[in-house]
């Protein structure tokens, strides 16, 4: 018994590893600007009102795309929501 729980946990703690080695994140929403190269999100603010679009080009520019607002919940602590698309005449 006790070899099995030996095993298991040493399969858990080398998975765990390799992706913190490849720079895999498991954290989920935080702080800052969550998402990949099809959009994210980020935490609202209105001292960033102005800022949004600025916000979401820098993330998907990253990948060489253009970035969309597409939701703004203008409540202390909730999200903004962008997409990032090709630009126009490129294929990705």
């Amino acid at each position: 018994m006790k070899r099995k729980i030996l095993i298991a946990l040493f399969i858990v703690l080398a998975a765990g590893t390799a992706a913190m080695a490849t720079g895999a994140e498991f954290t989920g929403t935080g702080p800052g600007i969550t998402g990949n190269d099809t959009g994210g999100i980020f935490p609202y603010s209105p001292a960033d009102e102005d800022t949004f679009q600025q916000i979401a080009d820098g993330h998907c520019s990253r990948y060489g795309r253009m970035a969309k607002v597409t939701s703004v919940h203008r409540i202390y602590g909730d999200y903004v929501s962008f997409v990032c698309y090709d630009r126009p005449g490129r294929i990705h």
